[in-house]
């Protein structure tokens, strides 16, 4: 069998070495460069012959972590990677993945061509958007899921009243499967946009008067809808709330939206580094996670065991 190779793109260093270390490999040498007009150029500074190789790059924040792992991926099949795993714990572009309006494009598909062009062999991810983007690659994906991170630690707050709540109508399954989990009622908040990033009205549907309501879903940017939802659930009667997201976007304004809210804390994971701390923002790694998946793939195993149903 192959012998396994980890190398980080420079967006997710941190988490690849912690990824890494669970694995009880050490990280692979690579090297990139950016010069003076922009242009990347990445290389590995070991050879990846025959190698079983797992690139670990979250596309977050830049398009310039997109581009640097394309630049790994065709480094790897160059080098004679025997296979090249992209371990992307955050995909960008995840949320345009339809035509919602004319003459728009369909970012989360262009971006699944474009990796399976540049060699990707597989692909490694957790909680997309939509489960339906893994029917965009024409290569295995794997698809784990951030409730094997944040259900344990929901688990740690043994909360008397514990209610789910859904941001957005279409967040509904989401939240269903946790409250199904904890044999516990959900509410929705039903919530209407004028543009993106910016809600202008929200209501509640459903009870939740002295309720310990924790909001699920699975990607937090500018925190303006979590915030709303947290100020109107409170508005109704909840005791506390909280919320628990995959993917800390956490861009503009976010920071400062979550310092001001109802919010007692948000959970999220360490999918995309977060840029500064907050008392309110607890972050959990889903290096452990990730590692175990690894090894999975590469011993040719089921990932069943790494969810939780």
């Amino acid at each position: 069998m192959s012998s396994v190779k980890i190398f980080a793109g420079s967006g997710s260093r941190e988490l690849a070495e912690k990824i890494s270390s669970f694995y009880g490999k050490p990280l692979g040498k690579s090297s990139s460069q950016k010069f003076s007009d922009g242009e990347l150029s990445f290389y590995f500074d070991e050879s990846v012959r025959g190698c079983d190789v797992f690139l670990i790059q979250s596309t977050c924040h830049s398009s310039d972590a997109i581009m640097e792992l394309l630049l790994m991926i065709d480094a790897a099949r160059r080098a004679s990677a025997a296979y090249v795993t992209v371990v992307v714990p955050y995909f960008g572009y995840a949320r345009q993945d339809r035509k919602d309006k004319p003459r728009v494009s369909i970012a989360a598909k262009l971006m699944a061509n474009v990796l399976t062009s540049a060699g990707a062999n597989r692909l490694m991810t957790c909680d997309l958007h939509a489960g339906q983007i893994q029917g965009f690659f024409d290569i295995p994906v794997d698809h784990l899921n951030g409730s094997s991170i944040l259900v344990p630690y929901i688990k740690s707050l043994k909360l008397d009243n514990l209610l789910f709540a859904t941001p957005d109508v279409g967040g509904t399954a989401r939240a269903r499967s946790y409250a199904k989990y904890f044999q516990v009622d959900m509410v929705v908040c039903d919530k209407h946009r004028k543009r993106a990033n910016e809600v202008a009205s929200m209501q509640v549907i459903g009870d939740v008067t002295d309720a310990d309501v924790i909001l699920v879903d699975d990607i937090v940017d500018t925190a303006g809808t979590i915030c709303k939802a947290a100020d109107l659930l409170k508005e109704k009667g909840a005791k506390s709330v909280r919320a628990v997201c995959t993917h800390g976007v956490l861009s503009g304004k976010a920071f400062e939206n979550i310092e001001n809210s109802a919010l007692e804390e948000l959970i999220i994971t360490d999918t995309i580094p977060p840029k500064q701390q907050s008392t309110k923002i607890k972050v959990l790694t889903v290096a452990d996670l990730f590692s175990k998946a690894i090894r999975k793939i590469h011993d040719h195993e089921s990932i069943s065991s790494l969810f939780i149903n």
